[in-house]
């Protein structure tokens, strides 16, 4: 396996998520007294990138465990069109592994400024977000040298489970979450299997990427880091959307990446996957369950019984090393993507 950057960072993943759950529960936990206490009426999360995806996994996270609507920022209205809305009573956070992104930073200054109460998740304690926020709660993560993401993704999803369990009350889940490191482990001994199978695709120039739920946000993260790593056209879809026009781009050999992680999802899922069979796609499925890797021509299996709700964490895993393994395999440098800078200043 050729060393770089991005493979470090790959395999760091369990260590940090060890690192988030050691260093931060006390801080979030002083955060959700707060929130108990201040009672917001909704949530606001304000993110660009692989931090967007992130978000999306808060959206779900949030509104079912905390009976919460969160929704995600629009920051242009803040930046380009200086129409703010209004912001009372919500919870504002804000997601970014630099904390740097004006955009981002504005939408933050914006809700304190109306008094919101307003959160920075970040890599970086001491970057404009972070300053610009009433709390702080910190990724963990090092220094992040990979141009794209990963352990910086992984360990803001950490954050937003813990900061939803423990707003919550939740004891069974903070307990859940202690596995997760485990867990991580365990999908990345498959590395080196995974690397060699992406050979496979190294001719792809097109692919879907498909998940619902939970793991609508791993879909966007995947399709992104396929994007950015391969430079193919890696589409995300919500399983249920794909079904209102796209699908009908599905023929022969063309390769649809699945998430299906056990739960309420997964019976939509399946049923989903076989109707696509007829089309005789190239399906590659990231699953625990038989019954979906036996429909794949690439299997990437998960563990069994990790709960539907934490399974965001880990599926996103080997979609990361696919990519990884693709970018090798199409002869590219996986640290140096094209035309790409870690840190990105939109306004």
């Amino acid at each position: 396996m050729v060393d770089s950057h991005l493979s470090r960072e790959i395999r760091e993943q369990p260590a940090v998520l060890q690192t988030v759950l050691e260093r931060e529960m006390e801080a979030v936990s002083s955060l959700a007294e707060r929130l108990r206490q201040r009672a917001p009426r909704y949530v606001v999360l304000a993110a660009r990138g692989s931090s967007d995806n992130a978000a999306r996994y808060g959206q779900y996270l949030l509104g079912a465990f905390n009976g919460i609507t969160a929704a995600l920022a629009t920051p242009s209205l803040y930046t380009l069109y200086r129409r703010p809305p209004s912001l009372k009573d919500a919870l504002v956070i804000g997601v970014s592994q630099s904390g740097q992104s004006p955009d981002i930073v504005s939408v933050i200054a914006e809700g304190r400024s109306q008094g919101a109460l307003t959160v920075a998740i970040t890599n970086d304690t001491h970057s404009p977000l972070a300053q610009a926020a009433q709390t702080t709660l910190d990724l963990c993560a090092g220094p992040e040298y990979s141009l794209a993401a990963t352990k910086t993704y992984t360990s803001s999803l950490m954050v937003l489970a813990m900061l939803s369990a423990a707003w919550a009350g939740d004891a069974e889940r903070l307990v859940a979450l202690q596995q997760t490191p485990q867990w991580a482990a365990a999908i990345l001994e498959d590395l080196p299997h995974v690397l060699q199978i992406a050979e496979r695709y190294r001719y792809m120039e097109a692919c879907v990427v498909t998940g619902r739920g939970f793991n609508y946000a791993t879909a966007f993260e995947v399709a992104l880091k396929l994007k950015e790593l391969t430079y193919i056209m890696a589409e995300p879809y919500s399983s249920a959307d794909f079904q209102h026009g796209p699908v009908a781009i599905v023929e022969q050999g063309f390769p649809v990446l699945a998430v299906l992680p056990e739960g309420a999802a997964a019976q939509d899922m399946l049923t989903f996957l076989r109707s696509l069979q007829a089309r005789e796609p190239e399906l590659l499925v990231i699953s625990p369950l038989a019954e979906a890797l036996a429909l794949a021509q690439t299997p990437l299996p998960l563990p069994v019984s990790i709960p539907e709700w934490l399974s965001p964490l880990l599926a996103v895993i080997p979609g990361q090393m696919f990519a990884l393994g693709l970018t090798l395999a199409r002869g590219y440098d996986p640290d140096h993507p094209r035309g790409l800078r870690k840190v990105t200043l939109t306004r």
